[in-house]
This record gives structure tokens, C-alpha cells and sequence, in this order.
């Protein structure tokens, strides 16, 4: 299999009802620190902004980043883990201490879901979205290329 030119995440980024609502969750929560925030007052094709982008580190270096539009139509809904969601990766330990971390604040919190390569558990944030925390089971990640292409054809065959 070919090496992907594709080093990684720099970042995802969702939209927000409220920036600081949101870094309560990201940062003092999820203990993801806000590194940078900045606004925008004109899109690249000239148009004028009211944006707010900001960005939320994960130990890799990787972010998390919102885009606060006010006036700007967006449709917030609570979101069904299958439509969105984004699973970030800890280890079990930090798994079990922000499970309770998530409860003890009542937070939507919901696992832990065994799905055989990893253990998750589930928040959900302010803005309706889902995050995910996976801890992997065993050293590697469990993914298997070969399985993943057959059950992808078996899938498509149905």
C-alpha cells in the first residue's frame, strides 16, 4: 500500500453557537488549550466578515477549531453519532478519569462501547456535536486494510 502524501490533521473546524461557551467545553473540559483565536472581517473573495475562528490543541499538535458567525444561518441540532461526530484518541486511563470527569460535571456522557480495536466513551458538546474518546486497545491502532476493503465489498454486494 502507497504511502499517503497526507501527513496528517492540522485541523477540523465546525461552527459555534458561542466562543467561550464552546471553550469552556474544549478547553476547561476537555483540557484542550486554546492556542489561537482570531477574527475575520473579509472572506478571501472580498466580502465583509464577522467571524470568529478560533483553535483548540491536541497533544500531537493537531486542533479542533470553530468559526462563531453571528447573524450568519447555521441550523444547530443535537447530532446523531452516525451524521457527525469526532473521536480524539487518549489512553485508558484518561479514558476512565474523563468518564467520570464527564459525569461528575452532568455532561451528556455515554459508554464505555467496546468495538473490539478500541473503547469509547461519548460527550456532547454546546454546539449539539458529538466528540468521541477512543482508547485503543492493545499497541497498535487494529486497523486492517485487507478486512476494512472486504467488509466495504460485502457492504456494497448487499
Amino acid at each position: 500500500m502507497k504511502t499517503p502524501d497526507i501527513k496528517g490533521l492540522h485541523h477540523a473546524a465546525y461552527r459555534c453557537r458561542d466562543s467561550e461557551e464552546t471553550r469552556a467545553f474544549y478547553e476547561d473540559f476537555l483540557e484542550l488549550p486554546l492556542v489561537e483565536a482570531f477574527p475575520i472581517t473579509t472572506t478571501a473573495t472580498g466580502r465583509g466578515a464577522n467571524v470568529l475562528h478560533t483553535f483548540y490543541q491536541m497533544a500531537d499538535g493537531s486542533c479542533i477549531a470553530f468559526f462563531e458567525a453571528p447573524g450568519q444561518a447555521f441550523e444547530f441540532k443535537t447530532q446523531h453519532d452516525f451524521d457527525l461526530h469526532i473521536a480524539l484518541s487518549v489512553d485508558y486511563p484518561t479514558l476512565e478519569r474523563m468518564f467520570a470527569k464527564g459525569k461528575d460535571a452532568g455532561i451528556d456522557t455515554r459508554g464505555v462501547s467496546d468495538h473490539g480495536f478500541i473503547h469509547s466513551i461519548y460527550f456532547r458538546d454546546p454546539n449539539g456535536y458529538v466528540v468521541e474518546l477512543a482508547a485503543p486497545v492493545g499497541e497498535s491502532s487494529g486497523f486492517d486494510a485487507e478486512h476494512a476493503a472486504a467488509r466495504l465489498k460485502e457492504w456494497q454486494a448487499r
